[in-house]
């Protein structure tokens, strides 16, 4: 058994009869309701920018959210106030669990499958902070999977209230459910959908000699910023019209390779209508 702690995860969970209708009417994706997977979610301002995402999952009759620490505070806050007279309990377990990453499913733990779309990345594994020692104390092994095959996170690669919900992929990763009514930020959400107006989307970056935040230059103009930076390989977020020679792209005039996630349904210098 080999789980990798992923400590800069926060965990609530939220249990109550009105619970998984509270989570699925505020967050962009479908909240499952059958045990064992997770599923993508984004919590957006109104202008349809990405305040938190990460991962939800059911068990033991409640749903296990985790987000990055850094927006932990504002997301507790926000799901509070969206509670209202609900029948809902939101337990804020940073202190007491914790979140990892393990290649099977760990039995007596919370252990759900990490799927985004077509991409599997093991299991999240939740537990009590005493049963974490054990545990192999760092994330590398996890971040270059991750990176590997182009999934971002914030936090770690863009700040909050900054991205929209397309340009990391969620339309594509069953991050989104389209089918579902009307959720702060929905409206932006919709229109990038039908009007086809997403301009940034992930790229895989690797040769990279940069921390993250460093510029992407491709035909002399700035085309996006790097996300964290793990053996020389990142994610970025950039402006596809900008790549038409995806050979000839640098960061900090060093030049680097790039490549689209074996995901994606985008293609290097595509233009997009005006919003």
């Amino acid at each position: 058994m080999t789980i990798h702690l992923r400590a800069d995860r926060a965990v609530f969970r939220f249990s109550g009869v009105d619970a998984h209708k509270l989570l699925n009417d505020v967050v962009t994706g479908e909240v499952p309701v059958e045990a064992g997977l997770a599923a993508a979610w984004a919590l957006l301002s109104p202008q349809g920018k990405i305040l938190a995402e990460g991962l939800v999952g059911q068990a033991d009759d409640a749903w296990w959210v985790d987000t990055h620490q850094s927006v932990a505070d504002d997301f507790f806050k926000r799901m509070k106030m969206y509670r209202l007279r609900s029948q809902v309990v939101i337990d804020d377990l940073r202190e007491t669990n914790r979140v990892g990453f393990a290649q099977d499913e760990e039995p007596g733990f919370v252990s759900h499958t990490d799927r985004m779309g077509s991409i599997g990345l093991g299991y999240r594994t939740i537990a009590p902070l005493e049963a974490t020692e054990d545990w192999v104390q760092n994330d590398v092994h996890y971040q270059n999977e991750r990176i590997a095959m182009g999934i971002l996170h914030q936090g770690n690669d863009f700040p909050a209230n900054d991205t929209f919900a397309h340009d990391i992929g969620f339309d594509i990763l069953d991050g989104i459910d389209f089918a579902k009514g009307c959720y702060v930020g929905q409206e932006v959400v919709s229109r990038m959908k039908h009007r086809g107006t997403a301009r940034r989307r992930p790229v895989l970056v690797a040769g990279v000699d940069a921390p993250a935040g460093s510029t992407v230059v491709a035909g002399g103009k700035d085309a996006g910023i790097i996300g964290q930076v793990v053996d020389g390989r990142a994610v970025a977020i950039l402006r596809l019209d900008r790549i038409t020679d995806p050979s000839a792209v640098t960061i900090n005039g060093k030049p680097v390779a790039i490549a689209l996630p074996i995901w994606a349904t985008y293609k290097f210098g595509e233009t997009t209508p005006d919003e």
